[in-house]
């Protein structure tokens, strides 16, 4: 008995606290407050998470793409890292891998910016 009533102890101070994350005790309202300098653009998130996968399918010489919800892709998302990869290797055949690995930075960066450029696709989080 003494261990569930400190187990729900537990889940009413980890609740407490989730419930008290948005209130920091400012009069500011929440529209005036700037991002933290810790949030990341969207753009940047999928630049990243592009990047990630294209050069670990890349570098290993898969000739695969996997799975898009696996890899935290959306199916727009997974478009850009296909079209990306189909470009790196033709570059690597062209040039070297190295050349591949900084068509893929470019690339990654590149489509995101576009990709995100007025905010994101209005089509639902997974287009």
């Amino acid at each position: 008995m003494r261990h569930r009533i400190s187990l729900c102890a537990l889940a009413l101070a980890a609740l407490t606290a989730i419930a008290g994350c948005g209130d920091s005790g400012s009069a500011e309202p929440d529209a005036a407050r700037s991002p933290s300098q810790g949030t990341t653009s969207p753009a940047d998130l999928c630049t990243t998470i592009i990047t990630k996968w294209a050069r670990k399918i890349y570098d290993t010489g898969d000739k695969t793409y996997g799975d898009y919800q696996s890899m935290g892709l959306s199916n727009g998302q997974y478009l850009i890292l296909r079209d990306i990869l189909d470009t790196a290797r033709a570059e690597r055949r062209r040039e070297n891998a190295a050349a591949g690995r900084e068509l893929i930075d470019r690339q990654a960066r590149h489509r995101c910016a576009e990709r995100y450029r007025d905010g994101g696709p209005s089509g639902g989080p997974w287009t």
